[in-house]
C-alpha cells in the first residue's frame, strides 16, 4: 500500500497508519481510532446503545404514528417519527445529540406515557446521546498542528460515518433539523482559528 484510497476503510486506514510510522501509532490516534471503531460497528456489534435503541419501532409510540403490522412481524408508519438532531463537541469529544419533536416543536425534557410524543416514553438521559466519538476534539487539533495523511483520513472518516448514521436514521425518522457543526465544518473552524479552538467562543 504505497498510499490511502479514498474510500478506505477504518482498517485500513490503521494499517497505512503503523507502515508509515514504522508501528508507531499516538496514543490520541491510538484512543480516537478506538472509539470510532466502536460508532463503526454500532449496528452491529451486539451491545445495546441509544442509537439502535430509538431505531426500534417497538420504541415508537405506534398508535400516534398511524403503524400497521405487515407480514413476518415488520412494522409500517404512516406518519415518520418527528425528531431534532445536534452536533456536540465538548470535553469528551463528539457526540450526537437526538430530541423528539411534536408538530415541528423540539421537546429536551423527559415525557413519559404522553400521547402526542413520538417515543413511548423519552428519558434524555438514557436516549439524548446516541452515541460518542471520544477525544475527537483533541484529535482534530493535532490533525491541525501535526497531522499525516492517516491522521487526515481517520478524521474524514469519523466525519463520513456520522454522515452515514444520520442517513440512516433518516430513513426512519423525520429530521426537522441538524444544528451544530458537522465535523468538516469543526475542522475547518480550527484551521480558520490557526488551532486555537479551545481558548475562543465558538
Amino acid at each position: 500500500m504505497s498510499s490511502l484510497s479514498p474510500k478506505a476503510n477504518l482498517k485500513e486506514i490503521n494499517a497505512y497508519k503503523k507502515q508509515i510510522n514504522w508501528g508507531e501509532v499516538s496514543s490520541i490516534y491510538h484512543m480516537f481510532s478506538s472509539s470510532l471503531g466502536e460508532v463503526d460497528g454500532i449496528l452491529t456489534h451486539g451491545f445495546d446503545s441509544a442509537y439502535k435503541q430509538i431505531l426500534n419501532p417497538n420504541s415508537w409510540n405506534l398508535p400516534l404514528l398511524g403503524a400497521v403490522k405487515k407480514a413476518y412481524g415488520s412494522i409500517q408508519v404512516k406518519n415518520k417519527p418527528q425528531i431534532s438532531l445536534r452536533h456536540e463537541f465538548n470535553d469528551m469529544g463528539y457526540e450526537l445529540h437526538c430530541y423528539p419533536a411534536i408538530d415541528g416543536e423540539v421537546v429536551t425534557h423527559s415525557m413519559i406515557d404522553k400521547g402526542n410524543c413520538p417515543f413511548n416514553n423519552w428519558l434524555p438521559e438514557k436516549t439524548q446521546m446516541l452515541f460518542r466519538l471520544n477525544s475527537l476534539v483533541a484529535f482534530a487539533i493535532y490533525c491541525f498542528q501535526s497531522g499525516d495523511e492517516a491522521d487526515i483520513a481517520l478524521l474524514k472518516y469519523a466525519h463520513y460515518k456520522v454522515k452515514e448514521l444520520i442517513t440512516t436514521l433518516s430513513e426512519s425518522f423525520q429530521i426537522i433539523v441538524v444544528k451544530g457543526y458537522s465535523i468538516a465544518e469543526f475542522y475547518q473552524e480550527i484551521a480558520k482559528r490557526n488551532g486555537n479552538i479551545l481558548t475562543q467562543d465558538t
